[in-house]
């Protein structure tokens, strides 16, 4: 019998089941020739705002755009420092330089693989100091001041975000959500007693609809979600030149805005977007399921009162590579997200960061895999996934 192969994702399959949904869609843009700023702008940003709990959604080009803007909007500036994880993509450094300031890492826990709130607590109480006069957070060596701190939501798994806003209050730091990773996960919040969305945390968060996100654009977009009007405000600013009003230019700004296609788009696609959850979800379930009877295999922790959403289904493993290699000959895509934490990449060598500086991160990134994981994943080709996996155990114990 011919093995089944399975793509990592398949969003070839997705975009044929609703062609004539996004024809129609392009069709009736073409007629308008609202091709900026258009009307379904508009209307995307308050059922997304609805969607997230929050008053405002603001589009905007990408995931890395609506995280510059969140920290610009909230006055990070040159000199500052940031802080964030190693276990990440690149873009949420990015951001961070791109607004002038300095990341500065902080590990993260061995199950989730999101920020450890120890380390956070650490890093303020053993690198910082807070000055009564100023009300700031000041590292101690570099004498910067500690502006924000952007815990990320890795794989569609929430950071445990009240602790982190609590510890990030007491040093007056602002919070800023990664949620590039997160459309529709939650938790249960202990100090609201109640269940809170990705998004609506902190000063502000940060989407990207990056094609093969849950909710993903046909192209590169994203939106910053908050409850701020003056941050939503600013952020409105920021995307468009810096104007308020078309041709006066309050400030300096970009062009950062949310096209009116990826708009239209995302609008269709958000009608599905808590099913598809649900099906990842179940998905999740099953592999869980199946591979933590696997002694080799780890499958992804989830703390009570989290309810994830499953971006990405990853697993830590011995014998990762090989693993790997074993799965695509065996017709099986896979990937890593991500196979360098960011404080050995080439590009923060200047950072002066060494191996052993965040073991965790470090350790995961040697073991972590992704398999498919994606709401049209069928039975058949998650049944192969699981077996193979198994397969290469037992031929190994």
């Amino acid at each position: 019998m011919e093995a089944v192969k399975v793509p990592f994702m398949d969003l070839k399959k997705h975009h044929k089941e609703r062609e004539t949904e996004y024809i129609e869609i392009f069709r009736n843009l073409l007629q308008s020739a609202q091709f900026i700023n258009g009307q379904s702008v508009g209307e995307f940003e308050k059922k997304f705002a609805e969607f997230c709990g929050t008053q405002f959604a603001i589009g905007v080009g990408s995931g890395t755009e609506a995280l510059l803007f969140s920290l610009l909007s909230i006055g990070v500036k040159h000199g500052d420092i940031v802080i964030t994880v190693p276990n990440t993509f690149i873009a949420t450094a990015e951001a961070i330089t791109q607004a002038g300031a300095q990341p500065e890492f902080v590990d993260v826990e061995e199950g989730t693989m999101c920020m450890s709130v120890e380390r956070l607590t650490e890093y303020l109480t053993e690198k910082c100091f807070f000055d009564e006069l100023t009300g700031e957070t000041i590292n101690t060596i570099s004498g910067k001041p500690v502006r924000a701190v952007i815990p990320v939501h890795l794989y569609g798994q929430m950071a445990k975000i009240d602790q982190i806003s609590r510890i990030a209050g007491t040093y007056n730091i602002a919070v800023i959500e990664d949620s590039c990773q997160a459309h529709g996960a939650q938790y249960f919040s202990e100090a609201d007693k109640k269940l809170k969305n990705a998004g609506e945390n902190g000063s502000s968060a940060a989407f990207s609809f990056y094609p093969g996100k849950n909710l993903g654009a046909c192209g590169d977009a994203g939106a910053v979600t908050t409850n701020d009007s003056q941050i939503a405000q600013k952020i409105k600013m920021l995307r468009d030149h810096g104007q308020r009003t078309k041709y006066y230019h309050e400030i300096e700004g970009f062009n950062g805005r949310l096209d009116t296609l990826q708009a239209a788009i995302l609008l269709n696609k958000l009608k599905y977007l808590q099913e598809w959850n649900n099906t990842r979800r179940k998905l999740a379930l099953t592999y869980s399921a199946e591979l933590s009877k696997i002694d080799d295999v780890m499958t992804p922790e989830v703390p009570d009162g989290s309810y994830p959403v499953y971006h990405l289904y990853v697993i830590k493993v011995k014998n990762r590579d090989e693993l790997r290699k074993y799965l695509l000959e065996n017709g099986i895509e896979t990937a890593l997200h991500y196979p360098v934490p960011l404080h050995l990449q080439k590009a923060y060598k200047n950072y002066g960061y060494s191996k052993g500086a965040f073991p965790v991160s470090e350790r995961c990134a040697n073991e972590i895999i992704s398999l498919p994981m994606h709401p049209w994943l069928l039975e058949n080709e998650q049944n192969a996934v699981i077996e193979e996996i198994r397969k290469f155990y037992t031929t190994r114990n």
